[in-house]
């Protein structure tokens, strides 16, 4: 065993036959180095066999979960390993987990994390009990019952102000039309007789004006006395909650800047000052307690070298996000691309794909082309408009292959790594027509795609509403309090041995519908093949929008365009 105890784990196999990368991994977009594999395959079968605590990951594999266990409700977590070469030119590698597991946050052979907020002695938790106290102290002033009578009590007071001036303002209304007709009818009387009706009218308008006053004035103090007695436990729920909001975000800073953070170059820096430059000046809640960060300060801090690294998830799948047993996941972007961006410089890291056009001298072929549209068939791995780091698209393809087109040129898009028909509007009339039939859902689409697994039904309809995954965009969640409605039917096309052909029929147009309601564990829960966001990377996202149609936009006449899917 290494001298740096259980925590550097030897290979149990023989690696060398194994390459050494040239670089070290790249954690926002990879494929699992073998080596990364090896270490990862052997720490699962830790997982399987270890008994020296218990979590419910809700596997049925899972070897004798004490019955405390078997009671908790069931959790996956994201695990890490990292590939290390000590001083003595050992390589073994480290374990991590992300956040808490069986509620601790130090398991044996697992990195401990950047900083214990869970220590006897660490500030965090007497802090913490301070801020569930005023919590508790909220819960009950919100509850008390005083408080739902007065604040019923208010609105009914309230209510009644409104309805009485307004009867009072229909009212007046009603006695200027009567004063009106009045008016109207004074010919004929003596001018004495008709100055004496109209000083009459004037002072029954200025009564009407007093009385109005007089109302609001009256229903104006019953509904100040009955705001007041509102205001009294209102405004010592409102100071409970300042005071907690308060406590709470000192807290965070204070717990922020204990997270210091090493990279190769021994330069440190904590939280607050890594997150400075993000887009909202603050820490998202967790940051630090991911995987891939601990196993890299752990390294540096014990004079490892990095040499790979890779993430899985272990257990059953959360509700909203699409993470499946035992794949391979990159880092996150919210909470780990600004940490692991300071971690990782000084460091040889490969290229970043996102940075590289793909579609560099690849064709763009067309489908049709007349006078007002044009479809192409877009290649996989292809931008629809100009992305953040490269311009080269279907929209600049178009732009300079019709430089007189007017308008936007694209109507809808597909994702990148998806391949299939688009349909391309060469002016603003045009456009706008075309646009018209998307957003009536007249316009047919298939796509057809190869899912990771064997369907045993034939058709169905998934409907699971989706939101973008703020904390790692452009990943999407399920999510029913703020998600988008997003519908898909599907049809059974062919199985085979390990993998399943499908229709898929969109009727509403969410960014990663497909891939997602073919992934999640609520919809197919079978990852399309090469999907690198919610399945496992292979040569292409195999995704095709296969079928396309519409109404020709001048002509009106029904146009149909299929183009098979290139999936070998």
């Amino acid at each position: 065993m290494s001298q740096f105890g259980p925590l550097f784990t030897p290979f149990n196999e023989s690696i060398a036959d194994i390459p050494l990368p040239e670089k070290f991994t790249f954690p926002f977009y990879y494929q699992p180095h073998p080596l990364a594999v090896l270490a990862a395959e052997q720490l699962q079968q830790h997982l399987l066999q270890q008994t020296d605590w218990q979590h419910n990951f809700g596997l049925e594999q899972q070897t004798k979960p004490c019955k405390q266990a078997q009671k908790l409700k069931p959790i996956g977590k994201m695990f890490g390993v990292l590939v290390v070469k000590n001083t003595q030119g050992e390589i073994g590698y480290l374990s991590a987990f992300s956040g808490k597991i069986a509620d601790q946050n130090i398991l044996p052979n697992f990195v401990p994390p950047v900083f214990d907020m869970l220590s006897k002695d660490s500030f965090f938790k007497l802090e913490y009990e301070e801020i569930n106290q005023l919590s508790h102290k909220l819960k009950l002033l919100e509850s008390h019952p005083e408080l739902a009578k007065l604040k019923q009590a208010l609105t009914t007071v309230t209510d009644a102000a409104e309805q009485a001036i307004a009867e009072h303002r229909k009212l007046m209304i009603e006695n200027r039309k009567s004063r009106k007709a009045q008016r109207n009818n004074l010919a004929g009387l003596s001018e004495e007789e008709q100055t004496t009706i109209s000083i009459e009218m004037s002072r029954q308008s200025v009564e009407d004006k007093h009385q109005l006053s007089t109302l609001k004035r009256e229903w104006g103090a019953k509904v100040e006395h009955a705001k007041q007695l509102f205001d009294e436990i209102a405004n010592q729920v409102q100071s409970v909650k300042q005071q907690r909001k308060q406590l709470s975000n000192a807290l965070q800073n204070k717990l922020f800047s204990q997270y210091d953070f090493l990279n190769i170059k021994g330069e440190c820096r904590d939280l607050n000052d890594i997150f400075h430059d993000a887009p909202n000046h603050q820490p998202p809640a967790a940051a630090g307690e991911c995987a891939a960060p601990k196993l890299l300060q752990y390294a540096f801090k014990n004079a490892l070298t990095p040499i790979v690294m890779a993430e899985f998830w272990w257990g059953v799948s959360p509700k909203s996000e699409i993470k499946q047993h035992q794949n391979y996941y990159p880092a996150c972007h919210g909470k780990c691309r600004p940490i692991l961006g300071h971690m990782l410089e000084g460091m040889e890291v490969d290229e970043n794909p996102l940075l590289t056009n793909p579609a560099q001298g690849v064709d763009l072929p067309i489908v049709y082309q007349d006078p007002y549209i044009v479809i192409v068939n877009k290649p996989a791995e292809f931008l629809s408009v100009p992305g953040k780091n490269i311009t080269d698209s279907v929209f600049s393809r178009m732009k300079k292959k019709f430089p007189d087109a007017t308008g936007p040129l694209i109507v809808h898009r597909l994702d990148m790594s998806t391949s299939g028909l688009m349909v391309i509007a060469l002016s603003k009339e045009v456009n706008k027509h075309l646009v018209q039939q998307f957003i009536n859902r007249t316009v047919t689409k298939r796509y057809i795609a190869k899912i990771d697994g064997v369907l045993t039904q034939e058709s169905g309809t998934i409907s699971l509403p989706l939101r973008v995954d703020l904390d790692d965009r452009p990943k999407q969640l399920v999510c029913y309090e703020y998600g988008k409605h997003a519908e898909t039917y599907w049809q059974k096309v062919a199985s085979e041995s390990s993998y399943s052909l499908v229709h898929l029929y969109p009727k509403t147009g969410r960014t990663h519908q497909l891939r997602v309601h073919c992934a999640h564990h609520d919809g197919l829960h079978m990852p399309i093949l090469g999907d690198d966001l919610y399945g496992k990377t292979e040569n292409r996202l195999y995704l095709h929008a296969q079928r396309l149609a519409f109404n020709h936009p001048h002509t009106n006449q029904p146009m149909t365009f299929e183009v098979n899917a290139d999936f070998e």
